[in-house]
């Protein structure tokens, strides 16, 4: 296993992970260029550090491990969820929009209705989930 050192930001309260390069040990990294004035930080094992980075923005520090922040999972879970409600709208959007010739402007409303509730349905089960994997389970 390699040791990574992890850290909350002050600024920005996410987690930073920094892993060893050229050469150097953690211990040696933590010595040479951790950001100054960090002084919680830790040598951790990196499978510590979770596979989906699906919500890295979550990330906080806890002792020796890195815990998904609830709240901050439910953000990023929201921008995803806008993001792909977006991606499923536009080409609805194009022909209600854009009034393309030959183009069923009826059926288009239709479908974007059901993007619509499939997407509100979402948003209400994010918002309910009271830990992160019910966030996972909600966006599918």
């Amino acid at each position: 296993m390699t040791k990574v050192i992890i850290w909350d930001d002050p600024t920005t309260k996410i987690m930073r992970v920094m892993t060893p390069a050229g050469g150097n040990t953690a211990e040696e990294c933590v010595e040479k260029y951790l950001p100054d004035g960090i002084t919680d930080y830790a040598i951790v094992e990196d499978s510590v550090i979770p596979a989906d980075r699906k919500f890295r923005n979550a990330w906080r520090k806890e002792g020796n491990a890195v815990k998904e922040d609830l709240t901050e999972s439910k953000s990023c879970a929201h921008k995803l969820r806008r993001y792909n409600r977006q991606k499923e709208f536009k080409p609805y959007d194009d022909i209600v929009m854009k009034q393309i010739p030959g183009s069923d402007t009826t059926a288009a409303e239709a479908e974007r209705v059901k993007i619509r509730e499939k997407y509100a349905t979402m948003q209400t089960s994010i918002d309910n989930a009271s830990d992160v994997a019910a966030i996972r389970t909600a966006l599918g």
